[in-house]
């Protein structure tokens, strides 16, 4: 009896070889897919190895390229300790204490990643400059002059770091809280025990346990910084990515564009580089048996009320206030094209991002599955290649998609005249086909990172089961993993459509003739110092972002 077990063990090894050709083939198809969304990137490097534009890295090295650097790091160093202060404040404050509304902040802090951060900045320079209504308010209620009073100058390094820090501290709070949940109760419980203040307890166990999320939250939101465009563009801040844009479009040297995106490709790398080498050989398992989280603390009124100003500070700044702001001007200025006009940017935005995020799933759902069926060396390659999108500025990936597809088409154009004597134009940049590639290859992890945690709740006996009855990689995806990845699919659709509705450096670099979206009109409109008819499309952004957030909020609420 103790044999029998052994012949159950035998199947998936001897299965497979039916449905092993259909497997391979998944896997080839896999690599090509992984060769296409690396192609961007290796068009930059080899575009910035080209000897021909060493004049021009010469003068940018020795004029504006000082300026990126100093700009980029500084900028990078203030949105990580303004989205850790923000994020891991807020999460230690509703995941430790007891206080009057802290059902509410849990999640209502996540909101702000609804509002991009250029949009941000637009709503808050009309309310801080000069012109605005607080300046203005505070000259007629002193009766100060210009020269009578300081202000803080809105459009600056500092005013950027601001808008970028309100705008993604969501990501550190949503993994610091979930890292404060999930270790065990019982070593907090311990350390008080052990005569440690609750401050203490904080500094000494949980954030040093919480470590690993917390690092990556900051990650995130620092990948963010470095591919953001519309806020440092529009305060006039210049940095790599408004460098990149330069060199393509003012100084049309393509070389000299793609040498600065290798360079802000290095930062990229260093910054994930830096969080890994951080981490040294440290481990942060949890191996305490106890899985419940320690209990919340009650406060006291005065206490309570500090806490629950704390979580709205950063909630008021980044949503409810820019939110009400953007309404106001909406409601008092607005587009006046809000009609026809209105309606073609708002299906040029959704005709973009439904095409890329269902291509996004349809890609996702292939590597992910290949991964899942081919266990080698080359599918698991091709799946950390299609991650790897998400670390790439969108202006990057314009000059990397840019470069090879330009080259495409005059080949196409050049051999369709030669064979039928007609000038078809620009087939592949001259429509959005490029531009959903661009979109496809930067936000194809978002979808990837949700096609992985459905399949990994799928158990492999599955999989098993449906070869043994005679079902190949391709059936068994039809007919038993479809039907159980329909809510994470939905989930990846979603979040690259949200994305791609608010992506704004690839959709300005690389949109078609009289091709403007929602992102573009409302960045055209705030550069011309029209914040007011900017407010429409922004208003537009924000509400089409709301609606996964506020899935997310409830699923954190039900939590």
């Amino acid at each position: 009896m103790s044999l029998q077990p052994a012949p159950v063990a035998t199947p998936p090894l001897a299965l497979p070889t039916s449905g092993g050709p259909l497997s391979l083939g998944l896997a080839g198809v896999a690599i090509a897919v992984a060769l296409l969304l690396a192609a961007p990137m290796l068009s930059v490097l080899a575009t910035a190895l080209d000897a021909g534009s060493g004049g021009t890295w010469t003068h940018l090295a020795g004029t504006v390229l000082p300026d990126y650097v100093y700009n980029t790091l500084w900028l990078c160093t203030g949105v990580a300790l303004g989205v850790f202060g923000l994020g891991v404040g807020s999460a230690w404050l509703v995941t430790r204490y007891e206080f009057a509304g802290r059902r509410v902040f849990e999640w209502a802090l996540v909101l702000p990643l609804a509002m991009p951060a250029y949009v941000m900045a637009y709503v808050y320079t009309d309310l801080l400059q000069f012109t605005g209504p607080l300046q203005t308010g505070l000259r007629a209620a002193f009766g100060w002059g210009r020269a009578d009073y300081w202000f803080p100058e809105v459009r600056s390094l500092g005013g950027a770091v601001a808008m970028l820090s309100l705008a993604l501290y969501p990501y550190v709070y949503m993994l610091a809280r979930t890292a404060f949940i999930e270790r065990a109760g019982g070593m907090v419980e311990v350390g008080r025990s052990l005569g440690l203040s609750p401050a203490a307890a904080f500094w000494r166990l949980s954030l040093p346990l919480a470590r690993p999320a917390i690092a990556g939250g900051v990650a995130l939101a620092l990948m963010e910084t470095l591919a953001d465009f519309g806020t440092v563009a529009y305060f006039a801040l210049p940095t790599f990515t408004t460098g990149i844009y330069r060199a393509w479009f003012s100084l049309g040297d393509r070389a000299a564009a793609a040498q600065l995106a290798l360079t802000l490709l290095a930062f990229v790398v260093a910054v994930l580089a830096l969080e890994r080498a951080s981490r040294g050989h440290a481990r942060f398992h949890d191996t305490g048996a106890r899985r419940q989280p320690a209990p919340r603390l009650p406060l006291s009124t005065g206490r309570g009320l500090l806490a629950a100003l704390g979580c709205a500070l950063p909630l008021a700044g980044g949503f409810a206030l820019p939110g009400a702001l953007l309404l106001r001007l909406t409601l008092t200025g607005g587009d006046e094209q809000f009609g026809p006009r209105f309606a073609t940017l708002a299906w040029h935005s959704v005709t973009l991002a439904g095409l890329a995020a269902g291509c996004a799933v349809l890609l996702a759902l292939l590597l992910a599955y290949a991964a899942r069926t081919h266990r080698g060396a080359s599918t698991r390659l091709a799946h950390r290649v299609g991650s790897l999108g998400y670390a790439l500025p969108g202006t990057v990936i314009a000059v990397g998609v840019l470069i090879p597809v330009t080259r495409l088409d005059h080949a196409l154009a050049a051999a369709v005249y030669a064979a039928f004597g007609w000038n078809p134009g620009l087939i592949v940049t001259g429509s959005i086909a490029a531009l959903v590639y661009a979109c496809v290859v930067r936000y194809l992890a978002a979808a990837l990172q949700s096609v992985d945690a459905g399949l990994a709740r799928i158990t492999p006996v599955m999989d098993d089961a449906a070869r043994s009855l005679g079902h190949s990689p391709a059936e068994a995806l039809w007919r038993v993993h479809l039907p159980l990845l329909r809510g994470s699919l939905l989930t990846a659709a979603l979040l690259v459509f949200i994305d791609v509705m608010k992506e704004l450096p690839a959709t300005l670099v690389m949109r078609p003739f009289n091709f403007d979206t929602l992102a573009t009109q409302a960045y055209t409109l705030a550069s011309d110092e029209r914040l007011a008819e900017a407010s429409t499309a922004a208003l537009a952004i924000v509400a089409v972002g709301l609606a996964p957030v506020i899935v997310l909020c409830r699923r954190i609420a039900r939590k």
